[in-house]
């Protein structure tokens, strides 16, 4: 997994693109295996006027699937850091876990599909395995 720091606006320091790297670290390093690119921009959106003016942008690529993007708001850039992967967190898991259902749910269907043809309950698991040629 690649993480690509950039901030616009004010200089990005050591130590946040440090806190920034750990926290996406421990936050999607169950994700590393379908997680191709993760995009981080830091943005200081009113500039020296202050307020509740820093952004933090996560960008995550994943293959055959559209992109997630978070973006979180804070007066403190850590803390819009922290909110942002927690986000990212979650919207990554349930996109996940919604194409793993979906692939659960079309190999559901082969089977009914392969049993329809073959009434024998006992050889369901063959007809599945030759159709996707693991069982010759």
């Amino acid at each position: 997994m690649h993480i690509d720091i950039r901030a616009q606006g004010f200089d990005l320091s050591p130590a946040l693109r440090e806190h920034t790297e750990r926290r996406l670290g421990f936050a999607l390093s169950w994700a590393t295996y379908d997680v191709r690119k993760v995009a981080v921009r830091l943005y200081d959106i009113n500039g020296p006027r202050g307020g509740e003016d820093k952004c933090c942008r996560i960008q995550i690529a994943l293959p055959g699937t559209s992109d997630i993007v978070i973006e979180d708001t804070e007066a403190d850039l850590y803390a819009a850091i922290n909110r942002a992967v927690d986000r990212a967190e979650r919207s990554l898991a349930r996109r996940l876990e919604r194409q793993n259902k979906h692939r659960r749910d079309s190999l559901r269907e082969i089977f009914r599909t392969d049993a329809a043809k073959d009434e024998d309950p006992e050889r369901w698991p063959r007809a599945v395995g030759q159709k996707f040629g693991f069982l010759k």
